[in-house]
């Protein structure tokens, strides 16, 4: 396959804490160092959560623009996702940072449970996040967690409520939502060609199955995401040293089956990005 792979770096997330791993960045300033080493192993776009200092996730527009910043003058031409992810705040405090016009920001377009809790995105909700990033010039990265998330996409993406080119993650492996599943996975993509053949997807999949999706997704021609995020282990028995090493071990599934990996500019055509800042 000649297609170049997307690798996403999920940084730091809003769950894991230095005490699962003392790799996972916390610091605006950790997250720019951690970030830049993951740019030069192969990752073309940062995903970003920001904490307060004691670890606490938080929406905070002003720690946004302090990463976002750092990200672009460190990382030339990466792409920067803002989260708009519910764990760091409530209902419209979860776009606050979307007037600083980051290339992209996640977007779940509907509901479903996780491991303790009910992940709530009510219509009304999705429709203002959606609606300020049609005002932001902000493409929204789908974050399905269930195979409704991704027929509602298609559907808003085709009804002009969705900015910019369709971009689906499929979330798999979080506890009490979809599960990694090798047949559920093929269905996705298969679903994608068939209602949404201009769209671009990637995968993702949580601890132990984050290799397992990765290498799906790259196998089948798609773009994939790893990073502390998602899995603060390189194996069984060992910590990942870095977002870095989780970068590079993509990296080589994407050698294995003969993957060019995405360049940043490559990444922005493939997704129809803005040029770089």
């Amino acid at each position: 396959m000649t297609k170049p792979c997307i690798i996403c770096v999920a940084i730091t997330g809003s769950v894991p804490q230095k005490a699962d791993n003392p790799a996972v960045p916390i610091t605006v300033e950790e997250q720019i160092e951690s970030t830049h080493a993951a740019f030069d192993a192969g990752a073309s776009i940062a995903h970003c959560h920001v904490r307060m200092d004691d670890g606490t996730p938080t929406s905070d527009p002003e720690r946004f623009a302090l990463l976002g910043e750092g990200i672009r003058k460190h990382c030339p031409g990466m792409i920067v996702q803002f989260s708009t992810g519910g764990r760091s705040g409530a209902g419209q405090a979860r776009g606050g940072m979307l007037p600083l016009r980051p290339d992209m920001a996640s977007l779940s377009v509907g509901s479903n449970n996780f491991p303790t809790r009910v992940y709530e995105n009510p219509p009304d909700l999705v429709d203002w996040l959606a609606g300020e990033m049609q005002i932001y010039e902000v493409v929204p990265e789908i974050e399905a967690f269930d195979l409704s998330h991704i027929l509602q996409s298609i559907r808003l993406h085709e009804e002009g409520r969705l900015y910019g080119k369709l971009y689906v993650q499929f979330v798999m492996g979080v506890k009490n939502a979809m599960p990694a599943d090798k047949d559920v996975f093929d269905f996705y993509v298969q679903l994608m060609q068939a209602r949404a053949p201009q769209a671009e997807w990637c995968a993702a999949g949580i601890g132990a199955n984050q290799i397992r999706v990765n290498e799906w997704a790259i196998a089948a021609g798609g773009h994939t995401r790893t990073g502390l995020e998602d899995n603060v282990r390189l194996s069984k028995d060992a910590l990942a040293p870095s977002n870095a090493a989780l970068v590079a071990r993509a990296v080589e599934i994407c050698e294995k089956y003969e993957r060019p990996v995405a360049s940043a500019a490559q990444a922005r055509d493939m997704l129809g990005l803005r040029a770089a800042v």
